[in-house]
């Protein structure tokens, strides 16, 4: 069982969860052992609340297939066990950045001494701006 919230969990079965052998160098640990994990968690058919459901098939993530299946793989560890709680963990952590509330923002006035900051520093501009045109000489 799989803890996202204090209402919302996943059961293990929901999970898939394989043994693969690792990419890159390694010697002979890598060529013959099988640490690598990849995770697959269907969300269509997940126990999921309909609003996580919805919430994660509309997110623009790479570790979200377009049949809306999220797939992880982790292989930066030497042992199978690390490798499967850092896919899990990965997980979890996706499920919930996605997933997060994000506070509205609630419309504010700009302050008086604001404004006053504004204006004199136009005015300042304006200044330094006109002292910048043709000199004119004047003859006598």
């Amino acid at each position: 069982m799989i803890v996202l919230s204090r209402t919302v969990s996943i059961p293990d079965n929901e999970l898939e969860i394989t043994a693969i052998r690792a990419q890159g160098a390694g010697g002979q640990h890598v060529n013959k052992a099988s640490t690598a994990i990849h995770l697959r968690f269907d969300i269509r058919a997940s126990s999921l609340p309909e609003y996580y459901k919805e919430t994660l098939l509309a997110a623009s993530h790479h570790l979200i297939t377009s049949d809306g299946t999220i797939v992880i793989k982790a292989q930066e560890y030497r042992s199978q066990e690390l490798n499967r709680e850092a896919a899990i963990s990965r997980l979890v952590a996706m499920i919930q950045e996605l997933t997060a509330v994000q506070k509205s923002r609630r419309a504010t006035r700009p302050t008086r001494a604001s404004k006053e900051r504004r204006l004199s520093s136009k005015s300042q501009k304006s200044s330094v701006k006109a002292l910048r045109g043709k000199v004119r000489q004047s003859h006598d």
